[in-house]
């Protein structure tokens, strides 16, 4: 079954634990960023040219981001 979404807004709101997640996770590491910032990124890196992504590729590249990355 193949789920798709109308727009970037839907999918996010779909992903949106997941960024909860990952937030919480970084906030451990004395990181506070905010689940917008953590979509943006990956909007503007990871998924630029993602075509087909699939919802598990999406929320893998989420959970996979290293506490490096945000690290000022």
């Amino acid at each position: 079954m193949d789920i798709e979404f109308n727009s970037q807004e839907e999918l996010y709101k779909r992903v949106k634990p997941a960024l909860t997640s990952k937030r919480r996770e970084l906030e451990r590491y004395g990181i506070n960023i905010k689940e917008e910032e953590i979509w943006l990124y990956l909007v503007e890196t990871e998924f630029k040219n993602g075509i087909n992504l699939t919802l598990s590729d999406i929320v893998s590249s989420i959970m996979h981001i290293e506490k490096e990355t945000f690290l000022k």
